[in-house]
């Protein structure tokens, strides 16, 4: 089972930008689809960017052209560019294999101040 650590949430005003990170603890290369999931404050968890290995990206309408999701199999990362934040995007950011079983990790938080 490979564990994935997210980080590079913080506090940002709308409009700025954020690269979201995710550290695998193996191989992600047999993994074949990733994914970011963000929680906001009194809503469900919704997928907002999913990557096939393969390198083909899905978006929620609501991010889409905003955030651009990657991955690094070499390196056994994956990222999460965030332009043009809105304060809607606030919330907590996990990263995943999808489909998700099991429990989540502890997520990064992003604020966005309006």
């Amino acid at each position: 089972q490979v564990e994935l650590v997210e980080s590079g949430g913080g506090l940002v005003q709308a409009g700025g930008s954020l690269r979201l990170s995710c550290a695998a603890s193996g191989s992600i290369s047999s993994i074949n689809h990733l994914g970011w999931f963000r929680q906001a404050p009194g809503k469900q968890r919704e997928l907002v960017a999913s990557i096939s290995n393969g390198g083909a990206t899905i978006y929620a309408a609501s991010v889409k052209g905003r955030f651009t999701i990657s991955r690094d199999n070499a390196k056994n990362t994956m990222s999460l560019q965030i332009i043009g934040l809105k304060p809607e995007d606030t919330g907590v950011y996990y990263c995943t294999d999808l489909p998700h079983v099991g429990s989540w990790g502890q997520g990064t938080q992003v604020t966005v101040s309006s």
